[in-house]
C-alpha cells in the first residue's frame, strides 16, 4: 500500500517550490523522519511535514518515491517543526531553507548506509547528575536574582554590571535544571565564537560529573564531522548542556528547558545571511513553545515543566529593556561588582578632551603615562580601537589617488606586515605599489589608524618603560586578522592571562565576555565616529561597547578601586559620555527611547528592508520600484497600515562589482506589517520573472533589520 507524505527539502528562497513536495513511500512514515528524497537530478535531504490521503494534482509522471530512511535517528519532534515554521513565515523565508539549513551540513550528504556506520560507533551511557562540588559563594545579589528567575512566570533579563557574577548564575540556574529532572537540557548562547572556549572551560569544570560527550559546543568553527557529533548528541538527549552562538537557537533539542542568551544585546546574534533571524528574539519565542502542553493525540502521559528562558546583559538592547517597562519580561538587578564597595559600580571613567591635546597626537600624553605606571605595577592595559589592519586607506597627496577598491565602493585597508592593500568586504588583496598607480609619486602614505599600527606605534613609545623585572614591554594585538590562524586566539589569550602581555591593542573582540585579572586600564581611543552616524542605533552600540570595555577592567577586587576607563574624545560633553561615567543605563535608555517613540522607531515600530542587488543601480532600484507598484496596485492586506519608502542605493553600494538598493518598509503594527510581507511575496517572485529584472542577482527581505 502506498502512503503519501509532504516532505520538506531545501529549495532556493525564491523559487517557485517554497513549501513541502508531495512523495509516496511504501511504508508510513512518522513526521519529523529524515529521508532522502530525488529532487531534479539530485538525492537530497528532507524531513517528512505531514502525512496526505493521496497524490493530489501530481499526474502518474510526476509522481517520486522516497529513497532512503535515516533509521536510528528519532523524528524532529512537534516543537522543532512548528519553530521552524515560524521562523520561516515571520522573516519571510521558504521552510525548506530554513529547516535544512539548521541542520548540520554533513547530515544533508549522508546517505542512510553511510549514516547507519556513524551511529554505530559506541556512545556512553546516560548518567545521574549529582550536585556539582567546588562552587563559589553566592553574594546575596546573586541569591536574589536567582530566587527570583526561581519564581519568573515569564522571560527574565538579568541586569548585572559586568564583573557582577552574571555567569555564575547562569550556571546555578543550569544546574537547578539539570538536578530536577535527568532528562533536561540547557542551551547557553553566547554572540561570538571567540567566547566559547573561556566559557566552555567553565561549563567543564562544573558538569564534569555529568561525563563525557555530555556537554557540547555549536558553532560554524567546528569541522563537519564535529557538527554532526554535536548535533546528534543534543537530538538524542545525551548531551545535557548544549553551548552555540546563534546557530544553536535551532538545534533539536528534545528535552530543552533553559535558554540564556549571554550577553543579549549583541548584534551579533542577528543573522546577516539568508535567512535573517534574531537567535535572541528566536529563544524567547523557542521558550514559549516549548513550554505549551503536548497536542490531543501525542503520547506524553503528562505534560513537560515549562522551558524558562534567561536574557544577561550589562546594557540591554532597548528592545528588551522597553519588554521590562511594559512587563513582558521579568528585570533581575545586579548592579554591583563581585567584592566591591558598596556604590561601585565599575572602573572610574576619565574624559580625555582630544581638542586640549597636542595636536596629533594618537594617544595623549596623560594616558601614555598611566600606562607607563600599569606597566611599572606589573598591570596590564587593554587599548581599544575598533579598526584593524594598519591605516584604512593609502592616499598619494600630489594628485588626491586613494586606495579605492576596483570592485566596491569601498578602500581597500593598508596591511604593512605582508605589505598588502586588502578590501575587507569582497576580500581583494593585491600588494602594496611602489608609487602612486597614477601619478608615479613615490611618497604614498597611510592615512588614518587601525590596530597595527597602533600596535606599532605603542611599542616605539612604551620603548623605554620597563617592567617590574627589567624586562622590556610586551605589546600585543588581538583582532580578525591576528587570529586568522587555527588555535591563535586561545594562544594569544592564553599569554594574557599568563601575564606575558603588558598593554594588549584589539578590536571589540577583546571588549566582550572576557576575564582578563590584571588589566586595570581600558581606554578606547576614537569612539566620536558613532556619535553623528546615521545609524539610529549607533548610539546605543556605542554606549554597550564601551560599557563592556571598562567591564574588562578591574575585574579582581583589590585592583577595582585603582582601576579606569579613558576615554579619548573630541566631544566630552556629549550626554553618551556623561551617562557612561556615571553609568547610568536606565538613563541613557530612557533618553533614546523617548526619542524612539517620537520618530516611530523600534521597539515602538516595526520595519522590514527589501533589498536588491545586480550589476547595474538601474535594475536593482528598478525592481524595487516595479514590486512597490504592483504592492499599490493589489490591495494587499495590511497595506494600509504600511508606509513604503522610495528605493535608495544602500550605504555600501557596492560590493564585488554588484550594486545593492534597499527600501524600507515601516508599520505602528507587526500584525499589519506580517500581513502585508506575507501577500507581498507572489508579487516579488511574479516581478523577477518579468523581462527587464531577469538580470537581477538576488534580493532579500530582512524583517527587524538592525539598521535602516
Amino acid at each position: 500500500m502506498s502512503h503519501w507524505l509532504d516532505i520538506v527539502v531545501a529549495t532556493p528562497a525564491h523559487s517557485n517550490v517554497a513549501g513541502p513536495l508531495t512523495y509516496e513511500s511504501e511504508s508510513l512514515l512518522s513526521t519529523g523522519q529524515l529521508v532522502r528524497v530525488p529532487l531534479g537530478r539530485r538525492e537530497v535531504l528532507g524531513v517528512v511535514w505531514a502525512q496526505r490521503t493521496d497524490p493530489g494534482e501530481l499526474s502518474v509522471a510526476q509522481r517520486k518515491s522516497v529513497a532512503g530512511v535515516l533509521a536510528g535517528i528519532e523524528p524532529l519532534s512537534q516543537s522543532w517543526r512548528q519553530l521552524i515554521g515560524f521562523t520561516a513565515g515571520y522573516y519571510q523565508r521558504s521552510l525548506g531553507e530554513v529547516a535544512l539549513a539548521a541542520l548540520p551540513p554533513q547530515l544533508r550528504e549522508l546517505d542512510a548506509v553511510q549514516l547507519a556506520r556513524r551511529l554505530k560507533r559506541p556512545t556512553p551511557k546516560a548518567q545521574a547528575c549529582p550536585p556539582a562540588a567546588q562552587r563559589p559563594e553566592l553574594s546575596a545579589q546573586q541569591w536574589a536574582a536567582l530566587q527570583g528567575f526561581a519564581l519568573a512566570d515569564r522571560p527574565a533579563l538579568l541586569f548585572g554590571a559586568t564583573g557582577s557574577g552574571k555567569t555564575e548564575v547562569y550556571l546555578r540556574a543550569a544546574e537547578q535544571v539539570l538536578q530536577s529532572d535527568d532528562n533536561a537540557q540547557v542551551l547557553i548562547m553566547v554572540p561570538e565564537i571567540n567566547l566559547t572556549p573561556q566559557l566552555q572551560e567553565r561549563l567543564h569544570e562544573r558538569f564534569a560529573h555529568l561525563g563525557q560527550h555530555r556537554l557540547v559546543a555549536m558553532h560554524s568553527g567546528l569541522t563537519p564531522a564535529q557538527r554532526l557529533k554535536a548535533w546528534l548528541a543534543a537530538h538524542s538527549g545525551l548531551a545535557r548542556v548544549v553551548l552555540g552562538t546563534r546557530m544553536a537557537v535551532l538545534a533539536s533539542l528534545p528535552g530543552l528547558r533553559l535558554i540564556v542568551v549571554d550577553e543579549e544585546h549583541d548584534p551579533s546574534y542577528k543573522q546577516q545571511e539568508g535567512a535573517r533571524y534574531s537567535a535572541r528574539d528566536l529563544a524567547v519565542y523557542r521558550g514559549r513553545l516549548e513550554s505549551q502542553p503536548p497536542t490531543q493525540g501525542t503520547s506524553s502521559a503528562s505534560p513537560a515543566p515549562p522551558c524558562r528562558v534567561l536574557l544577561g546583559s550589562a546594557t540591554p538592547s532597548l528592545e528588551s529593556w522597553q519588554a521590562c517597562l511594559s512587563d513582558r519580561y521579568l528585570r533581575l538587578d545586579m548592579r554591583q561588582r563581585i567584592g566591591a564597595q558598596e556604590g561601585d559600580s565599575g572602573p572610574e571613567v576619565k574624559l580625555l578632551d582630544m581638542g586640549q591635546q597636542p595636536k596629533g597626537a594618537v594617544l595623549a600624553p596623560p594616558l601614555l603615562q598611566a600606562i607607563a605606571q600599569r606597566v611599572a605595577r606589573g598591570e596590564q592595559s587593554l587599548i581599544f580601537l575598533n579598526r584593524r589592519g594598519y591605516a584604512p586607506v593609502l592616499a598619494c597627496h600630489d594628485c588626491g589617488w586613494k586606495s579605492q577598491c576596483p570592485h566596491c565602493s569601498a578602500y581597500r585597508v593598508f596591511h604593512k606586515l605582508d605589505r598588502t592593500l586588502r578590501c575587507h568586504h569582497c576580500g581583494y588583496t593585491d600588494p602594496v605599489p611602489r608609487g602612486c598607480p597614477d601619478c608615479g609619486n613615490v611618497d604614498i602614505a597611510p592615512v588614518g589608524r587601525g590596530t597595527e599600527k597602533l600596535e606599532e606605534h605603542l611599542s616605539d613609545l612604551l620603548r623605554d618603560i620597563a617592567r617590574p623585572d627589567g624586562s622590556s614591554v610586551r605589546v600585543a594585538r588581538i583582532d580578525a586578522d591576528s587570529t586568522r590562524g587555527k588555535g591563535t586566539l586561545e594562544s594569544q589569550l592564553a599569554q594574557v592571562h599568563q601575564g606575558q602581555t603588558d598593554v594588549l591593542v584589539g578590536t571589540q573582540m577583546v571588549t566582550k565576555g572576557h576575564d582578563f585579572r590584571n588589566i586595570t586600564l581600558v581606554a578606547a581611543v576614537n569612539p566620536d565616529g558613532a556619535l553623528f552616524s546615521s545609524d539610529f542605533r549607533a548610539p546605543e552600540r556605542l554606549f554597550a561597547l564601551l560599557m563592556q570595555a571598562a567591564g574588562r577592567a578591574g575585574r579582581q577586587a583589590a585592583q577595582s578601586q585603582r582601576s579606569q576607563m579613558w576615554v579619548q574624545t573630541f566631544h566630552p560633553t556629549h550626554p553618551l559620555f556623561t551617562a557612561l561615567q556615571n553609568y547610568d543605563y536606565p538613563g541613557f535608555a530612557d533618553s533614546e527611547l523617548g526619542q524612539r517613540r517620537a520618530a516611530g522607531l523600534p521597539p515602538f515600530g516595526y520595519a522590514a528592508l527589501l533589498r536588491a542587488e545586480a550589476r547595474t543601480q538601474d535594475v536593482a532600484q528598478g525592481f524595487l520600484r516595479a514590486v512597490a507598484h504592483a504592492a499599490a496596485q493589489a490591495g494587499l492586506p495590511g497595506g494600509d497600515r504600511v508606509v513604503m519608502y522610495p528605493a535608495v542605493p544602500m550605504s555600501l553600494q557596492r560590493v564585488a562589482n554588484v550594486e545593492r538598493a534597499q527600501m524600507l518598509v515601516e508599520s505602528h503594527s507587526r500584525p499589519a506589517l506580517q500581513q502585508f510581507l506575507s501577500g507581498w511575496q507572489p508579487l516579488l517572485n511574479q516581478t523577477r520573472r518579468q523581462e527587464p529584472y531577469r538580470s537581477l542577482i538576488r534580493w532579500a527581505m530582512d524583517v527587524d533589520p538592525l539598521s535602516i
